[in-house]
């Protein structure tokens, strides 16, 4: 292999000690980790560097040109999709070589890959929370006018997020934007992609385990654009109002916020020349509307259905300790709140063996105090909670699915 050229972005490491002039499928070096992944046409390895983990992917220069330029892209329009952190090219005289470029993204902590989540314990009651969120992230990346040519159980990655999953777009090489949005084809295109991906995935995992896949496995591509299409419709469907029915946008503004996602602005147009009726629409922003609530009131930085759950208890101690009336008095319990009560929990968390991802475990023990204070009829301290929940194994914090 050529001498490489590397594009690298500020704030990660110039990786140049990596041996780039071999094929990754060769690589024998310390800094090397095995690391839980999907079904992948090309080579991908994991590095441990002092400044984080990093995943690399060994294709041809074309496609990792491409792959980079949409990865960063989407991360300006906060897409659900990993993070583009370098380019390698040049590794080959020939630019058509598989192995003559390379793309660098860095690991997202705490994730794992559909075969963790389908092979693991207890994957009966997460499939329809994987279905879930398989639906939201392909709804999410079409709101963003994303064609991603290629959705499968392989490209994803899951992490935990309170009592939910979050989905990660991880490979982008056959993806393109469009900033007009998506024709109701090419939406429709992609879930077929997705569907027949899908299946084939449930099929390579039963090949894999010497089974043959149940009729169910095979339709999750079915129930997954089922969901999806009923996303669809309530975030991105216009409604017909008339001159008494101005609260309706309220109130999906309100089920819209439920979903997590902000709205940025209400699009009316008269429906008929009486000017008596109107369509209005809602122009989305991300779906980080709990987190940034959370963040504005607390300074927390959590994933959006963890924010939600959060929340609560904040919301739950302003009532408890009667500071919700004004907003100085909300301002003041916000403060309290992560002094007193957040922050000394989240270090208790921390320094229990088993608990990587705190504020994860934090949305659990929540759960396990809503738990005991229905079962008991009383409120019940959440530090007693927390004993209660050591005492039980910690239930509710997922074990590595």
């Amino acid at each position: 292999m050529s001498t490489p050229n590397l594009t690298i972005r500020a704030g990660h490491p110039d990786f140049l000690e990596l041996p780039w002039e071999i094929s990754l499928e060769d690589w024998e070096i310390p800094e090397l980790v095995d690391l839980p992944k999907g079904i992948s046409r090309h080579t991908v390895r994991f590095v441990n560097l002092p400044q984080g983990l990093y995943a690399i992917k060994e294709l041809n220069e074309r496609a990792a040109r491409h792959e980079y330029a949409v990865l960063r892209e989407l991360e300006e329009l906060a897409a659900p999709a990993v993070s583009a952190v370098g380019l390698v090219t040049g590794r080959s005289p020939d630019r058509h070589d598989e192995r003559s470029a390379a793309l660098i993204t860095a690991y997202e902590s705490f994730s794992f890959s559909y075969r963790e989540l389908l092979e693991g314990p207890g994957f009966g009651q997460n499939r329809s929370r994987m279905l879930n969120a398989f639906a939201f992230l392909l709804v999410r990346l079409h709101l963003l006018g994303v064609f991603w040519g290629d959705c499968s159980l392989s490209n994803v990655l899951y992490r935990w997020d309170a009592d939910s999953l979050e989905t990660i777009m991880v490979d982008a090489e056959t993806a393109s934007i469009h900033p007009s949005g998506l024709s109701d084809g090419q939406r429709r295109e992609d879930l077929s992609i997705m569907i027949e991906n899908v299946a084939g995935g449930i099929s390579d995992i039963a090949a894999m385990a010497g089974t043959e896949p149940t009729p169910e496995d095979l339709a999750m591509g079915m129930e997954i654009a089922e969901r999806y299409e009923s996303l669809w419709s309530e975030l991105a469907d216009e409604e017909t109002i008339g001159p008494d029915e101005r609260y309706k946008i309220g109130e999906k503004m309100a089920r819209i916020n439920a979903l997590g996602f902000d709205v940025e602005e209400v699009e009316l147009v008269p429906a008929n020349s009486d000017g008596d009726e109107f369509r209005f629409k809602l122009k989305l922003g991300g779906r980080t509307f709990h987190t940034n609530r959370l963040r504005d009131l607390t300074g927390v930085e959590a994933l959006e259905n963890q924010a939600r759950v959060i929340l609560s208890d904040l919301y739950y101690f302003q009532a408890r300790e009667g500071l919700q009336d004004t907003p100085t008095k909300k301002a003041v319990a916000a403060i309290r709140w992560r002094v007193t009560e957040f922050e000394p929990m989240i270090e208790r968390l921390r320094q229990i063996e088993g608990v990587s991802d705190p504020i994860q475990a934090y949305c659990d023990l929540l759960h396990h105090r809503y738990l005991m204070a229905t079962e008991q009829q009383r409120d019940v301290p959440t530090l007693e909670a927390f004993e209660h929940w050591l005492a039980d194994g910690r239930p509710g914090y997922p074990p590595p699915p």
